[in-house]
């Protein structure tokens, strides 16, 4: 079935009889009930009418599909986000980016069944409360474990301390006790970001970000009580902390997050830790021996002007030539280094890649047009925090990203948690741009898939809509590949008009050769959906670019959530096809094009398209591009994520 206007929805019939009800004769009566039952029949017949005219009322509301009015009636309650975080020292934690002018937005109606299908069946989280940034991941002992930052007693930030879980296949959880809380004068504000690293004899040792009771950001030593337990269940912060506090000319909240540490040719350990000079981004580094004493390196990592505050910082190897992550320490010929900063100003992942020059202990971009914080980013969604390690047991390197909501405060509270982290992803140097890197799902993700529901080489003429028979649309694995009609792409006239995701009319805004992709957590009305799709603009010169864009503008009916268009350009090189890969996982949505170069991460919060009532469509909104579309879609298990046996001693 083709829907030739894929953004105006038909009209549909109130279901009323053409043809009137049969009527039964009775016999005369005395005047007086002729009178009263005339009168009754007029009353019953004015009440028919005006019901009919409501109801067809209703009917053409709920028609309304592309309107994003509320359904509700009564006048909503005006709520007022709180800001959380940067008082305190760190990136704002509240979502503020659909409120007013005036500062408030106003409250959806959320039911619990609503809120009940937002929570994901095969991405972690904890099982209730609030959850931030990755911490140490690491690989020990067969098992892999996850930290995280996490707060115990409510949904919303704030009483941090450090989650812990572990899984044999970075798919299912279990989770265990708290790995470490703020109990100490160091760490009393917060038991806040850190990284793991694996010393030569196979031991373990964590630095981490601690806000002491005056608010000072320090950074302390920990390491586990048990080397011998596969589960590391308890934990030591040395008696000695903090380690490192902050240096002349470095405020006392703007010294953060270390990374895992690497080790020099001198047999020294390396690590690099986050600040900030008036507006220039910076990176710290620190030689040390012991992991007690340090030394200070005079010059920087990195800096770069303008980008503010630098958070989580990460620093590690890519390999030019092997499709194999590198241990954090390799350096050599064949090796590039990818320096990654978290922006505290506009809470989004940058990297770039370039050389390390371990003698004075800097890093040099490739291309500084692309430097850190004003070139390419890891994820063009909600994406945060990101923290990678090398998995020594499967030769990679391994990605993990904050996913934050982008609902109400007051929704996460009702729902009683808030934050995902997403799926984790291998990375690896594109060998082909030599600029980008490449993000991909974990392959153990696809133990996951189910039914295979495939379609090949399916037209979706210029502004239609196709729907795809998938029974079961909330939980998916779907990969597609697009051919778009060449002779179209000859034909189609060029322009000095600069392209924009972010700024364009999303994927109701059609151009000769775009938009078209995917329709995901669709309902069958398309009063909501989600578009995951590409756009090609011709330039004047002939030149094609090509972008990849998600638009959650119809996302969902209710007034308090986000709904912005994500996307960027996305480099695709002569005789590739055009290809995508989506994960939805209820109110998630992970998106990588091309392999992963360009990587878009969502979070959704449909009031129709749950449950059974989600549907996917391929869509193609161009105004003279056909395009032709195979695809293979999974429909996914739900991941085994629970506590750790209550009964099991730790």
């Amino acid at each position: 079935m083709v829907d030739t206007n894929p953004f105006l929805q038909a009209s549909v019939s109130d279901g009323s009889d053409p043809i009137g009800p049969q009527v039964t004769r009775r016999k005369p009566i005395k005047e007086q009930l002729s009178i009263f039952f005339g009168l009754l029949a007029v009353g019953l017949c004015v009440a028919f009418l005006i019901g009919n005219n409501i109801s067809d009322n209703a009917h053409e509301h709920e028609n309304e599909c592309g309107s994003l009015a509320s359904l509700n009636s009564m006048k909503p309650e005006l709520l007022r986000p709180v800001s959380r975080g940067p008082a305190a020292g760190v990136s704002e934690k509240s979502n503020r980016f659909f409120a007013k002018v005036d500062g408030t937005f106003p409250a959806y109606p959320w039911n619990n069944s609503m809120l009940s299908w937002q929570r994901t069946a095969f991405h972690f989280q904890p099982e209730k409360n609030w959850m931030n940034d990755p911490n140490g991941p690491l690989f020990y002992k067969g098992w892999y474990h996850f930290f995280y930052q996490y707060n115990p007693n409510a949904a919303v930030w704030g009483d941090i301390v450090w989650g812990h879980a572990v899984s044999k296949d970075l798919i299912h959880w279990l989770h265990l006790p708290l790995a470490m809380v703020a109990d100490q004068w160091y760490d009393k504000n917060g038991v806040w970001t850190g990284s793991a690293t694996i010393l030569h004899d196979g031991k373990i040792i964590m630095l981490y970000t601690g806000s002491t009771a005056e608010a000072v950001q320090v950074q302390n030593l920990a390491y586990p009580a048990d080397h011998s337990d596969p589960l590391l269940i308890h934990w030591v912060k040395y008696p000695g902390n903090p380690v490192l506090v902050p240096p002349p000319g470095i405020d006392n909240k703007d010294f953060r997050d270390p990374t895992t540490a690497w080790l020099t040719s001198e047999g020294k350990w390396r690590v690099t830790i986050g600040s900030k000079i008036n507006k220039t981004g910076i990176a710290l580094i620190y030689d040390t021996k012991d992991f007690i004493n340090y030394e200070m390196l005079d010059g920087l990592l990195h800096a770069v002007p303008g980008t503010g505050m630098w958070e989580c910082v990460d620093f590690f190897p890519v390999s030019e030539t092997e499709e194999n992550g590198l241990d954090t320490s390799i350096n050599g010929p064949g090796v590039k280094h990818v320096v990654k900063v978290s922006l505290d100003d506009e809470r989004h992942d940058y990297y770039a890649i370039g050389t390390y020059l371990e003698k004075n202990g800097t890093w040099i971009p490739d291309q500084p047009e692309i430097d850190v914080g004003i070139g390419i980013r890891y994820d063009y969604g909600i994406f945060y925090a990101a923290k990678t390690f090398y998995d020594q047991n499967k030769k990679r390197r391994v990605l993990w990203g904050w996913i934050g909501e982008s609902d109400s405060e007051a929704a996460d509270t009702q729902k009683g948690w808030a934050s995902l982290q997403s799926i984790p992803r291998t990375i690896l140097f594109d060998q082909k741009t030599g600029t980008n890197l490449l993000q991909w799902p974990v392959e153990e993700i696809e133990s996951l898939r189910l039914k295979r529901n495939e379609f090949n080489q399916v037209k979706v003429q210029a502004g239609s809509v196709v729907p795809l028979n998938v029974a079961s649309a909330t939980q998916l694995d779907i990969i597609a590949e697009f051919e778009i009609d060449k002779e179209a792409l000859e034909r189609a006239t060029g322009s000095n008009v600069t392209f924009s995701c972010r700024t364009s009319g999303g994927a109701a805004e059609r151009g000769a050769l775009g938009p078209f992709g995917l329709l995901v957590l669709a309902d069958e009305r398309l009063c909501e959906r989600t578009p995951v799709y590409f756009y090609i603009a011709k330039g004047s010169h002939g030149n094609l670019n090509t972008f990849f864009c998600n638009d959650q503008s119809r996302s969902s009916a209710a007034s308090d959530v986000d709904k912005q268009i994500y996307g960027n350009f996305v480099p695709v090189l002569k005789d590739e096809t055009l290809s995508l890969r989506i994960l939805v996982d209820h109110s998630i949505i992970e998106s990588f094009a091309q392999g992963g170069r360009t990587v878009i991460t969502s979070r959704v919060y449909p009031t129709r398209a749950i449950y059974g009532a989600a549907k996917v469509f391929l869509f193609n909104n161009a105004t003279e591009a056909s395009v032709t579309a195979s695809l293979k879609i999974w429909e996914m298990n739900s991941a085994f994520i629970r506590s750790y046996p209550r009964h099991q001693k730790f």
